[in-house]
Protein backbone atom coordinates (compact mmCIF):
# COMPACT_ATOMS: atom_id res chain seq x y z
CA UNK A 1 0.00 0.00 0.00
CA UNK A 2 1.38 3.28 -0.68
CA UNK A 3 0.47 6.15 1.63
CA UNK A 4 2.48 9.08 3.92
CA UNK A 5 5.61 8.71 5.69
CA UNK A 6 5.42 7.62 9.32
CA UNK A 7 6.91 8.93 12.73
CA UNK A 8 10.21 7.31 14.43
CA UNK A 9 13.64 6.20 13.65
CA UNK A 10 15.68 9.17 13.68
CA UNK A 11 17.08 10.42 9.79
CA UNK A 12 20.77 9.26 10.47
CA UNK A 13 19.43 5.87 10.53
CA UNK A 14 17.61 6.35 7.58
CA UNK A 15 20.38 7.60 5.63
CA UNK A 16 22.51 4.99 6.73
CA UNK A 17 19.52 1.92 5.56
CA UNK A 18 19.65 3.69 2.17
CA UNK A 19 22.99 3.32 1.65
CA UNK A 20 22.99 -0.27 3.09
CA UNK A 21 20.01 -0.65 0.67
CA UNK A 22 21.41 0.60 -2.13
CA UNK A 23 24.58 -1.27 -1.71
CA UNK A 24 22.88 -4.44 -1.44
CA UNK A 25 21.40 -3.87 -4.47
CA UNK A 26 24.24 -3.20 -6.49
CA UNK A 27 26.51 -6.04 -4.95
CA UNK A 28 23.40 -8.25 -6.57
CA UNK A 29 23.39 -6.76 -9.87
CA UNK A 30 27.05 -7.25 -9.96
CA UNK A 31 26.88 -10.91 -9.01
CA UNK A 32 25.89 -14.16 -11.40
CA UNK A 33 0.91 11.02 -7.70
CA UNK A 34 -1.85 12.40 -9.45
CA UNK A 35 -3.28 13.71 -12.82
CA UNK A 36 -4.83 10.88 -14.95
CA UNK A 37 -3.80 10.20 -18.18
CA UNK A 38 -5.39 7.38 -20.84
CA UNK A 39 -3.73 4.08 -20.52
CA UNK A 40 -2.38 2.85 -23.66
CA UNK A 41 -3.63 -0.57 -24.79
CA UNK A 42 -1.10 -3.91 -25.51
CA UNK A 43 -2.51 -6.82 -27.88
CA UNK A 44 -2.70 -9.61 -25.34
CA UNK A 45 -4.91 -13.09 -25.29
CA UNK A 46 -8.09 -12.79 -23.45
CA UNK A 47 -7.66 -15.82 -21.03
CA UNK A 48 -6.13 -16.50 -17.82
CA UNK A 49 -3.18 -16.78 -17.75
CA UNK A 50 -1.92 -14.38 -20.42
CA UNK A 51 -0.08 -16.21 -23.60
CA UNK A 52 3.07 -14.96 -24.76
CA UNK A 53 5.49 -16.13 -27.65
CA UNK A 54 7.50 -19.46 -27.25
CA UNK A 55 10.69 -18.95 -27.08
CA UNK A 56 10.95 -15.31 -26.18
CA UNK A 57 13.66 -13.31 -24.59
CA UNK A 58 16.68 -14.40 -21.96
CA UNK A 59 16.30 -17.28 -20.43
CA UNK A 60 14.52 -16.38 -16.83
CA UNK A 61 16.73 -16.27 -13.89
CA UNK A 62 14.42 -18.71 -11.97
CA UNK A 63 15.13 -21.57 -14.38
CA UNK A 64 12.72 -24.16 -15.47
CA UNK A 65 12.62 -28.00 -14.83
CA UNK A 66 9.98 -30.30 -15.57
CA UNK A 67 9.87 -31.33 -11.87
CA UNK A 68 9.97 -35.22 -13.12
CA UNK A 69 10.12 -38.00 -10.41
CA UNK A 70 9.54 -35.83 -7.13
CA UNK A 71 6.53 -34.80 -6.17
CA UNK A 72 2.83 -34.51 -8.07
CA UNK A 73 2.58 -34.76 -11.40
CA UNK A 74 2.65 -31.78 -13.21
CA UNK A 75 -0.03 -30.24 -14.93
CA UNK A 76 -0.14 -29.46 -18.50
CA UNK A 77 1.17 -26.31 -19.31
CA UNK A 78 2.86 -25.98 -15.84
CA UNK A 79 6.89 -25.29 -15.36
CA UNK A 80 8.54 -25.77 -11.83
CA UNK A 81 10.49 -23.39 -10.85
CA UNK A 82 13.94 -23.44 -9.61
CA UNK A 83 15.99 -20.57 -8.22
CA UNK A 84 15.64 -18.38 -5.86
CA UNK A 85 18.74 -20.30 -3.57
CA UNK A 86 19.71 -17.04 -1.16
CA UNK A 87 15.62 -16.95 0.03
CA UNK A 88 14.52 -20.47 -0.02
CA UNK A 89 13.10 -19.95 3.33
CA UNK A 90 10.11 -17.81 2.43
CA UNK A 91 8.19 -20.91 0.14
CA UNK A 92 6.83 -23.27 2.55
CA UNK A 93 8.03 -25.98 0.79
CA UNK A 94 8.65 -26.86 -2.99
CA UNK A 95 8.84 -23.92 -5.37
CA UNK A 96 5.62 -23.13 -7.19
CA UNK A 97 4.31 -24.23 -10.50
CA UNK A 98 3.57 -21.62 -13.19
CA UNK A 99 1.77 -21.66 -16.51
CA UNK A 100 5.11 -21.10 -19.11
CA UNK A 101 3.04 -18.30 -20.47
CA UNK A 102 3.71 -16.56 -17.65
CA UNK A 103 7.13 -16.82 -18.06
CA UNK A 104 8.23 -15.19 -20.65
CA UNK A 105 11.43 -12.55 -19.52
CA UNK A 106 10.59 -14.23 -15.74
CA UNK A 107 13.42 -13.43 -13.33
CA UNK A 108 13.93 -14.77 -9.24
CA UNK A 109 14.68 -11.73 -6.99
CA UNK A 110 15.94 -12.29 -3.37
CA UNK A 111 15.02 -9.42 -0.89
CA UNK A 112 15.56 -9.39 2.82
CA UNK A 113 12.18 -10.15 3.55
CA UNK A 114 10.34 -11.59 0.43
CA UNK A 115 10.94 -13.11 -3.16
CA UNK A 116 9.56 -11.90 -6.27
CA UNK A 117 9.00 -13.97 -9.47
CA UNK A 118 9.09 -10.76 -11.78
CA UNK A 119 7.67 -10.85 -15.07
CA UNK A 120 10.16 -8.82 -17.72
CA UNK A 121 7.00 -8.80 -20.15
CA UNK A 122 4.00 -6.78 -18.11
CA UNK A 123 6.90 -5.38 -15.60
CA UNK A 124 5.23 -6.26 -12.60
CA UNK A 125 5.74 -9.33 -10.45
CA UNK A 126 4.27 -12.87 -11.04
CA UNK A 127 3.83 -13.09 -7.32
CA UNK A 128 5.61 -11.75 -4.22
CA UNK A 129 6.15 -14.33 -1.08
CA UNK A 130 6.54 -13.84 2.62
CA UNK A 131 7.45 -15.55 5.39
CA UNK A 132 5.98 -13.64 8.41
CA UNK A 133 5.11 -14.58 12.54
CA UNK A 134 4.28 -12.73 15.72
CA UNK A 135 8.06 -11.82 16.31
CA UNK A 136 9.10 -10.12 12.61
CA UNK A 137 5.74 -8.25 12.71
CA UNK A 138 6.58 -6.82 16.07
CA UNK A 139 9.93 -6.01 14.64
CA UNK A 140 8.11 -4.31 12.11
CA UNK A 141 5.90 -2.11 13.87
CA UNK A 142 8.52 0.40 15.19
CA UNK A 143 10.35 0.91 11.74
CA UNK A 144 9.69 4.07 9.58
CA UNK A 145 8.03 4.11 6.07
CA UNK A 146 10.98 5.22 3.74
CA UNK A 147 8.84 6.38 0.83
CA UNK A 148 11.90 6.62 -1.84
CA UNK A 149 10.92 4.09 -5.23
CA UNK A 150 13.23 2.76 -7.32
CA UNK A 151 13.97 1.14 -10.28
CA UNK A 152 15.54 -2.43 -9.56
CA UNK A 153 18.92 -2.32 -11.02
CA UNK A 154 19.37 -6.16 -11.08
CA UNK A 155 16.58 -6.66 -14.25
CA UNK A 156 17.61 -5.38 -17.49
CA UNK A 157 16.05 -1.83 -17.84
CA UNK A 158 14.05 -2.92 -21.04
CA UNK A 159 12.43 -5.40 -18.42
CA UNK A 160 11.75 -3.04 -15.60
CA UNK A 161 8.97 -0.54 -14.48
CA UNK A 162 10.31 3.01 -14.00
CA UNK A 163 9.06 5.99 -11.66
CA UNK A 164 8.58 7.82 -14.98
CA UNK A 165 5.84 4.95 -16.02
CA UNK A 166 3.67 5.83 -13.20
CA UNK A 167 4.27 10.04 -13.31
CA UNK A 168 0.44 11.53 -14.14
CA UNK A 169 -1.00 7.78 -14.42
CA UNK A 170 -3.22 8.55 -11.99
CA UNK A 171 -2.67 4.91 -10.19
CA UNK A 172 -0.62 4.08 -7.05
CA UNK A 173 2.60 2.03 -6.73
CA UNK A 174 0.63 -0.32 -5.33
CA UNK A 175 3.09 -2.87 -2.88
CA UNK A 176 2.73 -6.75 -3.07
CA UNK A 177 4.79 -7.50 0.06
CA UNK A 178 3.93 -4.60 2.14
CA UNK A 179 6.30 -1.91 3.72
CA UNK A 180 4.62 -2.81 7.04
CA UNK A 181 5.54 -6.45 7.16
CA UNK A 182 9.47 -5.14 6.86
CA UNK A 183 11.22 -5.92 9.97
CA UNK A 184 13.99 -3.98 9.76
CA UNK A 185 14.74 -0.07 7.79
CA UNK A 186 16.78 -2.27 4.86
CA UNK A 187 13.86 -4.26 4.63
CA UNK A 188 11.37 -1.34 4.81
CA UNK A 189 13.39 0.68 1.71
CA UNK A 190 13.81 -2.54 -0.05
CA UNK A 191 10.39 -2.37 -0.57
CA UNK A 192 10.35 -0.17 -2.52
CA UNK A 193 11.21 -1.47 -4.89
CA UNK A 194 9.17 -0.78 -8.50
CA UNK A 195 10.01 -5.18 -8.68
CA UNK A 196 7.52 -4.90 -5.67
CA UNK A 197 4.69 -2.94 -6.91
CA UNK A 198 1.77 -2.87 -9.82
CA UNK A 199 -0.49 -0.04 -10.61
CA UNK A 200 -3.02 0.09 -8.44
CA UNK A 201 -6.27 2.22 -8.14
CA UNK A 202 -5.76 4.41 -5.61
CA UNK A 203 -8.81 4.18 -3.14
CA UNK A 204 -8.46 0.39 -3.89
CA UNK A 205 -4.81 0.67 -2.90
CA UNK A 206 -5.47 3.26 0.30
CA UNK A 207 -8.74 1.32 1.60
CA UNK A 208 -9.98 -1.89 0.50
CA UNK A 209 -6.10 -3.42 -0.30
CA UNK A 210 -4.66 -2.07 3.25
CA UNK A 211 -7.87 -3.15 5.19
CA UNK A 212 -6.60 -6.74 4.01
CA UNK A 213 -2.85 -6.80 4.58
CA UNK A 214 -4.53 -5.20 8.17
CA UNK A 215 -6.40 -8.22 8.68
CA UNK A 216 -3.62 -10.52 7.47
CA UNK A 217 -1.12 -8.98 10.01
CA UNK A 218 -3.87 -9.67 12.29
CA UNK A 219 -4.56 -13.16 11.49
CA UNK A 220 -0.31 -13.73 12.00
CA UNK A 221 -0.23 -12.20 15.63
CA UNK A 222 -2.21 -14.91 16.51
CA UNK A 223 -0.83 -17.56 14.90
CA UNK A 224 1.31 -20.04 16.51
CA UNK A 225 3.81 -20.65 13.83
CA UNK A 226 4.95 -18.85 10.44
CA UNK A 227 2.34 -17.83 8.02
CA UNK A 228 3.53 -17.96 4.27
CA UNK A 229 1.58 -14.86 1.88
CA UNK A 230 1.56 -14.59 -1.60
CA UNK A 231 0.45 -11.39 -2.95
CA UNK A 232 -0.09 -10.96 -7.26
CA UNK A 233 -1.08 -9.55 -10.03
CA UNK A 234 -4.21 -10.74 -12.26
CA UNK A 235 -4.45 -9.65 -16.26
CA UNK A 236 -7.94 -10.65 -17.30
CA UNK A 237 -9.16 -9.79 -20.93
CA UNK A 238 -7.64 -8.17 -23.88
CA UNK A 239 -5.89 -5.90 -25.00
CA UNK A 240 -4.18 -5.43 -21.35
CA UNK A 241 -3.95 -1.82 -20.27
CA UNK A 242 -0.50 -0.23 -19.56
CA UNK A 243 0.74 3.19 -18.23
CA UNK A 244 3.86 4.98 -18.84
CA UNK A 245 6.67 5.23 -21.69
CA UNK A 246 7.84 1.36 -20.57
CA UNK A 247 4.31 0.09 -21.42
CA UNK A 248 3.67 -1.39 -18.09
CA UNK A 249 0.69 -3.50 -17.13
CA UNK A 250 -2.06 -2.66 -15.11
CA UNK A 251 -3.58 -5.54 -13.65
CA UNK A 252 -7.29 -6.12 -13.71
CA UNK A 253 -7.26 -8.11 -10.29
CA UNK A 254 -5.28 -8.66 -7.50
CA UNK A 255 -4.95 -11.38 -4.86
CA UNK A 256 -3.58 -12.76 -1.70
CA UNK A 257 -3.13 -16.22 -0.57
CA UNK A 258 -2.76 -16.73 3.00
CA UNK A 259 -1.19 -20.53 4.06
CA UNK A 260 -0.73 -20.80 7.80
CA UNK A 261 1.90 -23.74 8.42
CA UNK A 262 0.85 -24.68 11.89
CA UNK A 263 -2.99 -25.13 10.97
CA UNK A 264 -3.28 -25.98 7.25
CA UNK A 265 -5.42 -23.60 6.67
CA UNK A 266 -5.66 -21.49 3.97
CA UNK A 267 -7.62 -19.27 1.87
CA UNK A 268 -6.89 -16.02 -0.61
CA UNK A 269 -8.76 -12.43 -1.33
CA UNK A 270 -9.47 -11.73 -4.47
CA UNK A 271 -10.06 -8.11 -5.14
CA UNK A 272 -10.98 -6.52 -8.75
CA UNK A 273 -8.38 -3.53 -9.14
CA UNK A 274 -10.81 -0.79 -9.55
CA UNK A 275 -11.85 1.89 -6.57
CA UNK A 276 -15.50 0.58 -6.35
CA UNK A 277 -14.25 -2.76 -5.65
CA UNK A 278 -14.70 -4.12 -1.74
CA UNK A 279 -13.20 -6.86 0.17
CA UNK A 280 -15.63 -9.92 -0.51
CA UNK A 281 -15.76 -13.28 0.83
CA UNK A 282 -12.19 -15.14 0.47
CA UNK A 283 -11.74 -17.87 -2.18
CA UNK A 284 -10.33 -21.30 -1.41
CA UNK A 285 -6.88 -21.99 -2.16
CA UNK A 286 -8.02 -24.29 -4.80
CA UNK A 287 -10.16 -21.99 -6.55
CA UNK A 288 -7.24 -19.31 -6.86
CA UNK A 289 -5.11 -22.15 -8.72
CA UNK A 290 -8.05 -22.02 -10.91
CA UNK A 291 -8.71 -19.09 -11.37
CA UNK A 292 -4.51 -17.69 -11.83
CA UNK A 293 -3.53 -20.79 -13.15
CA UNK A 294 -0.48 -21.07 -10.79
CA UNK A 295 0.01 -23.50 -8.01
CA UNK A 296 1.62 -21.97 -4.74
CA UNK A 297 2.05 -25.03 -2.66
CA UNK A 298 2.76 -27.83 -4.49
CA UNK A 299 3.15 -31.00 -2.34
CA UNK A 300 1.12 -29.62 0.26
CA UNK A 301 -1.42 -31.75 0.70
CA UNK A 302 -3.15 -29.60 3.72
CA UNK A 303 -3.91 -26.89 1.05
CA UNK A 304 -5.04 -29.06 -1.17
Amino acid sequence: MESPAGQGHSSTRRCISLALAALAIVAAACSPKTDSVAATPVATPSAIPVATPAGTGPTAAATLTSASGSGPALRPGLRALTGFDKCRQFFPGDLPRVPEARLTLSRDLCYDAFAVLHSGQSKTPVFVVERLTRATLDDAADEVRGNRFFADARLPSRERANLEDYKGSGLDRGHMAPAADMPTAQANDQSFSLANMVPQARINNQRTWAGIEKATRHYIRRAQGPVFVFTGPVYAGAPARTIGPGQVWVPTHLYKLVYDAGTGKSWAHWVENTDEARAGKPITYRELVERTGIEFLPGISAAQ
